[in-house]
């Protein structure tokens, strides 16, 4: 069998069925795009790990489709895990003699660094989003105090905020998506991971503007353009002009995220606490991307410290 009949027979009948839109549409794209062009005529028990690590080589090349340019580590490793999959389940089910795909070298990802707002800019972000009439914007502020990701926020119902017990559930996310005929469309789902379910404890100070939002809504969203769904792309690009428009240099809606992280880590949060607002597996997933912001909050106790001495 040839890998792209294949891969067409995996993904209909292995991979849909299971997989939530957004990790379906993403193979599609990976196989589309990269798999089937590049690896397609080969059979099954000819696709080696030295032909298919060659392939890996020449992606961190020039496997850019729209520069030219070798794709990023993560885009590579993601083509990898498709492969694995693939492969996986062709051996399993007995076309394939051995499964060797184990053998491939991952290139080396590296973490990201860590951007958020300075205290300073998130007081100029807040003062923007409170002028501003645009009743959406306000969700900026709802992610700075408590963590939500962009897809979390959007999805978010005021059903899923209890005001009573000040708590917000996080019960759903959202993502952006096409379909056959090029259209964007918007998709619900649950959330990221199992840990991605979770209660946030509100603060008391933005209770009083939930309240106020929720009177004025007509939506069962709590964040909803002209009482419609908003699309991802198109709260980003919100983000992005309010930004410009008040000096403040671009940094990606996740960045939200950090901030909220940082102030926290700032205000004290132990550790634990902080992972379980955000939904991440465990502490160490939040020890290792906030391992800077720790250290700065340590230096700044120790500074404290060294005060004692100052005489």
């Amino acid at each position: 069998m040839l890998y792209k009949d294949w891969l067409v027979d995996w993904l209909t009948n292995y991979v849909k069925p299971s997989a939530k839109d957004k990790t379906y549409g993403r193979y599609s794209d990976i196989i589309n795009h990269h798999l089937r062009p590049n690896l397609g005529e080969y059979e099954l028990n000819v696709l080696t790990p030295i032909v298919i690590q060659r392939f890996i080589t020449e992606l961190t090349q020039n496997g850019n489709l729209r520069t030219g340019k070798g794709l990023s580590a993560n885009s590579v490793n993601s083509i990898i895990t498709v492969i694995q999959g693939s492969m996986s389940t062709a051996h399993l089910l007995g076309f394939t003699d051995v499964y060797e795909m184990n053998k491939l070298k991952r290139p080396k990802t590296k973490e990201k660094t860590v951007e958020c707002f300075s205290p300073a800019e998130q007081k100029i972000i807040e003062q923007a989003v409170l002028a501003d009439r645009r009743e959406k914007m306000k969700g900026i502020i709802i992610c700075l105090y408590t963590g939500l990701r962009i897809g979390e926020l959007l999805a978010l119902e005021w059903n899923d905020i209890d005001f009573s017990k000040a708590e917000l559930h996080v019960t759903k996310t959202c993502h952006d998506s096409k379909n056959a005929e090029g259209t964007l469309y918007r998709v619900t789902d649950t959330p990221k991971t199992e840990n991605s379910q979770r209660v946030i404890p509100l603060p008391k100070q933005l209770l009083p503007m939930l309240r106020e939002m929720k009177k004025r809504s007509h939506s069962e969203l709590v964040i909803a353009g002209n009482d419609k769904m908003l699309s991802v792309r198109s709260y980003q690009r919100s983000f992005e002009l309010l930004l410009k428009k008040n000096g403040i240099p671009h940094r990606g809606f996740h960045a939200i995220r950090h901030t909220f992280a940082t102030r926290a880590i700032e205000c004290g949060m132990d550790i634990k606490s902080l992972s379980e607002i955000l939904g991440h597996k465990n502490a160490t997933v939040t020890l290792n991307r906030y391992v800077h912001s720790l250290m700065e909050h340590k230096r700044s106790l120790m500074n404290k410290l060294g005060k004692i001495f100052d005489y």
